[in-house]
C-alpha cells in the first residue's frame, strides 16, 4: 500500500506480526466498500488514509492474479482474469501514451508564431488509439518514468502534464538519444516545469528589456540610415533574449570565453545587445566614417566584422567573441570549433569547461549546407571535439525568397527532411523547437539546452521558430514571391508588444512601463551609449595572446633555421626508441634502421627523416606542432610513421609526442575524409596560436578543391579584410607521375591567383632539406603567412632528391636554387627555369644529352616571387639568350599563366622569354601511361632545346 500513513500506523501499532494478515484483510474489504466493515475499523483506516492522495484500489485481486499465474498456465490465467486483464490493458495504454508524447508531441506543437504551419492530426497522441476513453478520465494509473509529483494520477492530469509540456510552444526531440541517464535528464527537466513558472518574476523583466533592446535597435537603424543593408533580427527578436540566457549560464559555471560564429542576418543586433559594440562606432560605419588603421586594409562590410570584448555577466568576467565571417553563411563553423579548440588547448581545458562554442544558424542554411555535417561529424572525434557546441537556429521559415517551412511536406519543399533541424540526429543531439514569440518558453529552453551541453559534453540545437519581418535585406521586397507569408506577418504584431501585453495582464509589470524602457533606450542611442549591456574592454588575461610580435617582420626577413649536429643527432636517438616489448613492421623496421644510418651521415637523408627532424627541433625549441590529414600519422605515400603500430597488437606509438613533458607538443591526428569541415577547423586554430605549428595535408592535393572556399575567403584574404593572421600551413601533394587527371595537380595556379600584397606564400620544395628549412622558418620568423606547399609524391623516393646533414646544420631556405653543376658559365646560352619534380626530369635528360649550354634552376618559392635570386641568375650568364620556363602542367594551369609578367619584368633587353608545357587542356593530366610519358618526354626536350615564344 502506498500511502505513508498507513505504513507508519502498522509500525507503530501493537497490531503486528501473526495479527498483520487479518488487518490488511479488513483493510481490502474497507477499500472495497466503507459501510461494510464496523465502524471502529472504519474510523481507524480513515484516520490513517492520506486524503489528499488519489483513492486507492484493492490489493488482493493483483495479488491474487499472480499467485494464480505462479499455479497455472498464463492462458487460463487470462481468459479468466476479466477485469484484472483490461485494468493492465489500460496502463499499459497509458504507458505508451506518455512514450508517444515524448516521441511525438513536437509534431503537434504551436510553434508558428503566424499560424501557418498546417496542423497535423497524430493518431499516436489521441487516448483512444491506445485503448483508452472518456471513462477512463477519472482513473489512476501509474505515471511511469513521467517526473510528475506522484507516482499515481487520474489519466486526464497525465493528459494535461503532458500536453503542458510537449504541445504547447516547446517541441522537443530527444528520445533517439541511446543514453538513457540524457533522456531521463531531459525529462526531468522539461516534465517538471508542469509544476512550476518556466522563468522566475525577475528574469521576466530582464528578458522584456532583452526584447526592448532587440526592437529598439532595428527600429532606430532602420528610421535613421533609410535604405541601407542591415540584415535585420525583426521577427527573430527571442534570439537577444537567448543569448542574454547562454551568458548567464555560462556565467554560473564559471566559462571564461565563449566564441560565437554567425552569418549576418541580426548580427548588428548581437554585436550591440549581446557584445556591448558601442553603438557610436556602429553609426560612423553606417556613415562611412572608418580609423586609419582600418582604412590600411581592404575592410569588409559591417555585418561581417567580429568583434571580442569582455563584460560582467552575474558578478562574472565573461571574454566574448564573435569570429568574422563572410556571406558563406556557415563556413564560419569549424573556424569557430578550431579556434576554440586552440583556446582549450592553451588552459588544458579538455572537457570544455571554460570555453564554450555557440554556433547561431539559419534554417535553409542549417539544412542545406554541407559544411554543417561536416563540422557536427568532427564535435565527438579524436582531436576535434571541444565538448559540445550550442547552436541556435533562427529560423524564419524562408531562404532568401524561397520557402522554408517549419515542418516540411514530403515532395512539395526545397528540402526532404521534416525539420531543419533532422541533421543533428546522426550526433543523437537534443532538439528543442520553440515558438519564438514565447520568449519565456525560448530562455527556458536555452537554459536547458545550456545546462545539457555543459552536463554531457554534446552538442545540443534550439531551433527558434519565428519569421522574418522584412526582406532578405532591407531593400528587398519579400511580399512578391511569399504573398500570403507576408500579409500575415503585416499583422502580426511584435514580440516585444505580446510579451509586454501579457506582463501587464499577469501584473508583472505596471501599464506603461514597456513603453519607458523603449523610451530609455532609444535615448541611450541618440548618446551613442549601450543601454543593453556595457562592456569592460579587453582586459585580458594569462592566456591572452599578444599578436604585435607577429606583425614584425617580413616573408624575407633573415632567419636561423639551422640547428646543430650534436642535437639532430641526440633527437634522432630519442625519435628512434620504442617501448619496451614493441614490435614494429618488418617494413618500418628497415626505415628505422636508414634513419639510424642518416642521422649518422651514413645514407643521404630523406624526405620523411628531414620533415621529422623539423617538427623535432621545433618542439624543442618550444613551439606546438599540429598536423592534421586523411592519412597524416603514416603518410599518403608512406614516407612520415609519425605514428607506429604493433605489428601484433596493434598499439600506437608516436615518439614526437615523448620529445617534452607537453601532451600538446605534438598532435597529429587521422580525419575523417572531409576537407572543408578540417581546413576550416585548422585554419581556426591557427589564427588563435600562432606559437603552434598547424598543418593541414591533402592526400592528393587536387582534394582541396572540396575546401576552395576557406582558401578564397579566410586564407589568402582574412589578413587584408578583418587583420587577422595566419600561419596555417597546408600541404597539397602534387606532380605528374601518369596517375591520371585526378591524383596529378594541386592545381598551383588557383593559390597563386589568389597572391597579392604578400599575403601568402606558394612553395615547391625539391629536396629533404629545404623542406626542412622551409618549415623552422614559417615558425621562427617574427611574421606568420599562410603556407602552401606542393608537396612530393615520387620525389620521396627519388635517388637524386635527396640531402646531407651539412644540409640542415648549414645554410636556409632557398627560394631560388641556381644551378648545381659546375658549367662553364660563358657556354650557358639557355637557362631554364622550374619548379618540383621535374626538374629531376631535366637534370637527367640534359645529363644524357650531354648538354653543357643549359643551366637548370629551381624556383622554390613562387609567391612572393624571389625578384633577388632570380636576378642573380640572370646576372650569373652574360651569354644566355633564352630564359625559359618549365612545367609538367598543361600551358592553361600550373604557374605559367601566373608567373610569367614576373619572369618578363626583369629580363634583359638580349633575353627572349620562353616556355615548355603541355598543351592547353581542360582536364589537368591524361589518363594513359604511356600517352603520359610520351607528353612528359616533348615537355622535357623542348625545354632543353626548343620552346614556345609568348
Amino acid at each position: 500500500m502506498a500511502t505513508s500513513k498507513y505504513q507508519n500506523f502498522i509500525e507503530s501499532s501493537s497490531i503486528n506480526g501473526a495479527n498483520a494478515p487479518y488487518v490488511e484483510a479488513f483493510y481490502e474489504q474497507f477499500l472495497e466498500d466503507p459501510e461494510s466493515v464496523d465502524p471502529s475499523w472504519r474510523a481507524y483506516f480513515r484516520l490513517i488514509q492520506d486524503q489528499s492522495a488519489p483513492r486507492e484500489t484493492p490489493h488482493s485481486g493483483v495479488i491474487a492474479r499472480f499467485e494464480r499465474l505462479a499455479r497455472e498456465p498464463r492462458r487460463v490465467v487470462a481468459a479468466e482474469a476479466g477485469f484484472d486483464a483490461k485494468a493492465a490493458e489500460k496502463q499499459a495504454g497509458v504507458l505508451r501514451l506518455i512514450n508517444y508524447y515524448r516521441v511525438r508531441g513536437h509534431q503537434a506543437a504551436k510553434l508558428d508564431p503566424l499560424g501557418l504551419a498546417p496542423v497535423d492530426i497524430i493518431p499516436d497522441l489521441d487516448p483512444a488509439f491506445h485503448g483508452l476513453g472518456p471513462e477512463d478520465m477519472e482513473t489512476v494509473f501509474n505515471t511511469g518514468t513521467l517526473a510528475a509529483n506522484a507516482d499515481r494520477l487520474p489519466l486526464k492530469e497525465i493528459i494535461r502534464i503532458l500536453k503542458s509540456v510537449y504541445t504547447d510552444t516547446i517541441g522537443a526531440e530527444y528520445m533517439y538519444l541511446t543514453e538513457t541517464s540524457e533522456k531521463r535528464w531531459i525529462q526531468k527537466r522539461l516534465e517538471s516545469v508542469a509544476f512550476q513558472p518556466k522563468i522566475g518574476i525577475e528574469r521576466k523583466r530582464d528578458v522584456l528589456k532583452q526584447l526592448v533592446a532587440a526592437e529598439g535597435l532595428e527600429r532606430y537603424l532602420h528610421n535613421k540610415y533609410v535604405g541601407q543593408k542591415r540584415f535585420s533580427l525583426e521577427g527573430g527578436d527571442s534570439l537577444i533574449p537567448a543569448m542574454d540566457e547562454i551568458l548567464r549560464a555560462c556565467a554560473a559555471r564559471d566559462v571564461e570565453e565563449i566564441v560565437i560564429g554567425m552569418a549576418h542576418r541580426g548580427r548588428l543586433n548581437v554585436l550591440i545587445n549581446t557584445l556591448g559594440k558601442s553603438p557610436k562606432d556602429l553609426f560612423a560605419e553606417f556613415e562611412g566614417k572608418y580609423s586609419v588603421e582600418a582604412l590600411s586594409r581592404a575592410g569588409d562590410v559591417k555585418y561581417h566584422m567580429g568583434f571580442s570584448t569582455d563584460v560582467e555577466v552575474d558578478g562574472k568576467r565573461v571574454h566574448l567573441v564573435l569570429a568574422f565571417n563572410p556571406s558563406h553563411l556557415e563556413i564560419v563553423n569549424p573556424v569557430v570549433e578550431g579556434s576554440v579548440k586552440a583556446r582549450q588547448t592553451r588552459r588544458s581545458d579538455e572537457a570544455g569547461q571554460k570555453i564554450v562554442p555557440v554556433l547561431i544558424h539559419g534554417d535553409a542554411a542549417f539544412a542545406g549546407q554541407g559544411v554543417v555535417m561536416e563540422t557536427l561529424q568532427l564535435s565527438q572525434s579524436k582531436g576535434y571535439a571541444t565538448g559540445g557546441t550550442m547552436h541556435i537556429i533562427v529560423n524564419n521559415q524562408i531562404g532568401f525568397t524561397t520557402p522554408d517551412p517549419i515542418e516540411a511536406q514530403r515532395l512539395k519543399e526545397a528540402r526532404t527532411s521534416r525539420y531543419c533541424t533532422d541533421l543533428a540526429k546522426m550526433l543523437e543531439a537534443p532538439v528543442f523547437h520553440v515558438n519564438g514569440d514565447d520568449p519565456e518558453a525560448v530562455t527556458f529552453v536555452t537554459r536547458l539546452a545550456m545546462d545539457f551541453r555543459n552536463e554531457f559534453h554534446k552538442d545540443v540545437i534550439v531551433d527558434i521558430c519565428c519569421y522574418r519581418r522584412l526582406g532578405h535585406n532591407e531593400a528587398d521586397e519579400p511580399s512578391v514571391t511569399s504573398p500570403v507569408m507576408y500579409e500575415v506577418i503585416k499583422k502580426q504584431p511584435t514580440t516585444l508588444t505580446l510579451y509586454a501585453k501579457k506582463l501587464e495582464e499577469e501584473g508583472t509589470i505596471a501599464k506603461g512601463d514597456a513603453e519607458s524602457l523603449v523610451k530609455e533606450y532609444r535615448e541611450g542611442l541618440d548618446k551613442g551609449e549601450n543601454p543593453a549591456r556595457v562592456t569592460l574592454g579587453l582586459v585580458g588575461n594569462k592566456h591572452t595572446v599578444n599578436w604585435a610580435k607577429y606583425k614584425e617582420g617580413t616573408w624575407d626577413t633573415p632567419v636561423d633555421t639551422t640547428i646543430t649536429q650534436k642535437s639532430l643527432q641526440a633527437l634522432s636517438e630519442q625519435l628512434l626508441k620504442t617501448p619496451e616489448g614493441f614490435t614494429l613492421h618488418p617494413r618500418v623496421i628497415k626505415i628505422w634502421e636508414d634513419r639510424t644510418k642518416m642521422a649518422a651521415g651514413d645514407l643521404p637523408m630523406d624526405w620523411g627523416f628531414a620533415e621529422t627532424m623539423a617538427y623535432a627541433s621545433l618542439i624543442k625549441d618550444g613551439f606546438h606542432v599540429r598536423l592534421c590529414g586523411q592519412d597524416a600519422r603514416r603518410g599518403t605515400f608512406f614516407h612520415r610513421h609519425a605514428t607506429i603500430h604493433d605489428y601484433k597488437n596493434g598499439q600506437r606509438y608516436t615518439p614526437l609526442r615523448h620529445l617534452v613533458d607537453d601532451k600538446y607538443g605534438f598532435v597529429v591526428n587521422d580525419t575523417l575524409l572531409s576537407e572543408e569541415g578540417v581546413l576550416g577547423f585548422e585554419y581556426g586554430y591557427s589564427t588563435t596560436d600562432p606559437d603552434s605549428l598547424v598543418i593541414w595535408e591533402a592526400q592528393f592535393g587536387d582534394f582541396a578543391n572540396g575546401a576552395q572556399v576557406l582558401f578564397d575567403q579566410f586564407i589568402s584574404s582574412g589578413q587584408a579584410k578583418w587583420g587577422r593572421l595566419c600561419g596555417l600551413a597546408v600541404f597539397l601533394p602534387h606532380g605528374y607521375e601518369g596517375q591520371g587527371p585526378e591524383h596529378s595537380s594541386a592545381r598551383i595556379e588557383r593559390y597563386l591567383q589568389l597572391c597579392a600584397e604578400n599575403n601568402q606564400q606558394v612553395c615547391v620544395p625539391s629536396t629533404p632539406a629545404q623542406m626542412f628549412h622551409m618549415l623552422r622558418r614559417q615558425m621562427k620568423r617574427s611574421l606568420r603567412l599562410p603556407l602552401i606547399v606542393a608537396t612530393p609524391k615520387s620525389l620521396l623516393r627519388h635517388p637524386l632528391s635527396v640531402s646531407t646533414l651539412d644540409d640542415l646544420t648549414k645554410g636556409g631556405f632557398q627560394t631560388v636554387i641556381p644551378e648545381v653543376e659546375a658549367l662553364d658559365a660563358k657556354k650557358v646560352n639557355r637557362i631554364v627555369f622550374c619548379s618540383g619534380k621535374v626538374y629531376f626530369d631535366l637534370l637527367q635528360a640534359r645529363q644524357k644529352d650531354k648538354l653543357d649550354n643549359v643551366a637548370l634552376v629551381r624556383i622554390e618559392q613562387l609567391y612572393p616571387f624571389p625578384r633577388a635570386g632570380y636576378e642573380q641568375v640572370l646576372a650569373s650568364y652574360p651569354n644566355a639568350k633564352d630564359v625559359v620556363w618549365c612545367q609538367e602542367e598543361p600551358e592553361n594551369q600550373g604557374a605559367w599563366y601566373q608567373i610569367k609578367h614576373r619572369l618578363a619584368a626583369y629580363l634583359q633587353p638580349q633575353h627572349q622569354l620562353l616556355y615548355s608545357t603541355r598543351k592547353g587542356a581542360s582536364t589537368t593530366a591524361v589518363g594513359y601511361l604511356k600517352v603520359h610519358q610520351k607528353e612528359q618526354a616533348e615537355v622535357v626536350q623542348e625545354a632543353l632545346t626548343g620552346g614556345k615564344r609568348i
